[in-house]
């Protein structure tokens, strides 16, 4: 099995969750700024965490995503299948047709560690991963980090111009005069 980063971004955007929802709902713009995520794939992953029943959106302002159930009925095996990431490690995708068409001499293997793969997923919690996070000096901050950028383009404000704004306007005009 190769962890891909949408497993990888899942998992992590899911921690940041955990650790910041007793505030509220979490925004993905958030999670996005703090993790070096991009805003259109985590709409992408957490669509998927929704349909899974991962977590839960509210809508309009002071909206965002809270989990969906506590974070220690949560696995990382959850997570990871919820975004479509396979966890297989056998070549032909657990079919044992690797071997033009034929079972591999080594797909017991692949299958065995597999098998230990999603065992060993199952068994860590989202709890586990925030309490480590704690436990390595996590501190939330005060206020949310805001990066600004500051333009050295000056405003322009326009010029408003008085004139007709298509040939019929422009033919009033003269008939007027």
């Amino acid at each position: 099995m190769r962890l891909t980063t949408k497993g990888r971004f899942a998992v992590t955007a899911m921690i940041d969750l955990a650790l910041r929802q007793n505030n509220g709902p979490v925004t993905l713009a958030a999670i996005s700024q703090r993790q070096s995520i991009s805003l259109s794939y985590l709409e992408q992953l957490f669509g998927k965490l929704r349909r899974h029943e991962l977590v839960e959106s509210t809508r309009g302002p002071g909206g965002g995503y809270t989990l969906a159930r506590k974070a220690g009925d949560i696995t990382v095996a959850d997570i990871i299948v919820s975004v479509d990431e396979p966890i297989d490690s056998t070549q032909c995708g657990g079919k044992e047709n690797c071997m033009d068409g034929a079972r591999c001499m080594t797909h017991d293997l692949w299958a065995s560690l597999n098998q230990r793969m999603v065992e060993f997923l199952d068994s860590v919690t989202l709890q586990k991963l925030v309490d480590e996070q704690i436990a390595k000096g996590f501190k939330l901050e005060d206020k949310p980090v805001v990066r600004r950028a500051i333009s050295t383009t000056p405003v322009v404000k326009p010029i408003r111009v008085n004139a007709p704004n298509s040939v019929f306007a422009l033919g009033n005009a003269f008939a007027k005069s």
